[in-house]
């Protein structure tokens, strides 16, 4: 598997965006490597007692096609307060940066139903997990289940939460349905905003090559504000893929938000669900 990462951790730390250094893989996980969110002369030049706390802002979301809730774990700390419901999300909260173990456990149980080792590799491959969160930088962790929905894996995104310019929404597409085709999405009577999305992939992740950026494996693109009908079509032939509940018809767009829209598995069904969620 081809290295997406060309920069160790700890250069990560010291620089302040990302440099353009592959293969995305559902059950390692994906992250974005990005940099401190201050020069680290500027942060060392503060007294210790005046230095803010350093930490990565997470945001949790169950989206496995089963109707248990789920707590999420840093390592042995439970860090969500109350269960996770299917396709629901947590605020961010404040976690461990850098080298990270991040677990989920089920209803009230406590052994662990996948744990992924978040920060353990300068590079991403399928034995050697990806580089881990970031201080101060804000991200996303899915707990999803595989492409044939027989075993529970971990993703982790970092997210953009820059502005997008007046009278603009700025949106992401994640395919999380498991057995879902290679799919297009975008604005019903629009050229595709995201195209051949696999599953396990956000909309137009670059990967490898001279692409890659450090926002190129979880990319927002910015649309108009307002109510629109989002459009999912098969990459193959372009046939409509059905969302239970018409819930990406009459979505309305806040000028200024930030979204994440996935489509899902449907407990006990082959159904494909869509859930949208709203980062600040």
């Amino acid at each position: 598997m081809k290295s997406i990462f060309k920069s160790t951790y700890k250069q990560a730390l010291k620089r302040r965006y990302l440099s353009n250094s592959g293969k995305l893989w559902v059950l390692a996980g994906i992250t974005i490597l990005f940099a401190a969110s201050c020069k680290k002369t500027d942060y060392l030049n503060i007294n210790a007692a005046d230095r803010p706390s350093l930490a990565a802002h997470i945001s949790f979301v169950n989206a496995r096609p089963v109707n248990t809730g789920i707590q999420f774990w840093v390592y042995t700390t439970q860090v969500t307060k109350t269960a996770l419901a299917i396709n629901t999300k947590s605020d961010y909260i404040d976690t461990q940066f850098g080298d990270v173990q991040i677990n989920f456990t089920e209803g009230t149980n406590t052994s662990y139903k996948a744990s992924r080792q978040f920060g353990n590799s300068a590079t991403f491959t399928s034995t050697g997990g990806p580089n881990g969160p970031i201080a101060n930088y804000y991200h996303t962790v899915f707990a999803v289940k595989n492409t044939k929905a027989t075993a529970d894996s971990l993703i982790l995104f970092y997210d953009d939460l820059s502005a997008p310019a007046a009278g603009k929404a700025k949106v992401r597409f994640v395919n999380l349905a498991p057995g879902a085709p290679n799919v297009d999405f975008g604005i019903a009577g629009q050229t595709a905003l995201f195209t051949n999305t696999a599953y396990g992939r956000a909309g137009g992740s670059v990967l490898s090559g001279t692409g890659l950026s450090a926002w190129s494996l979880g990319p927002f693109v910015t649309v108009d504000a307002g109510t629109v009908n989002f459009s999912i079509t098969q990459s193959s032939d372009q046939s409509a893929v059905n969302i239970t509940g018409d819930k990406l018809k009459g979505v309305t767009l806040t000028a200024g938000k930030i979204y994440t829209i996935y489509i899902n598995g449907t407990p006990g069904s082959s159904a494909i669900g869509a859930t949208i969620l709203t980062h600040n």
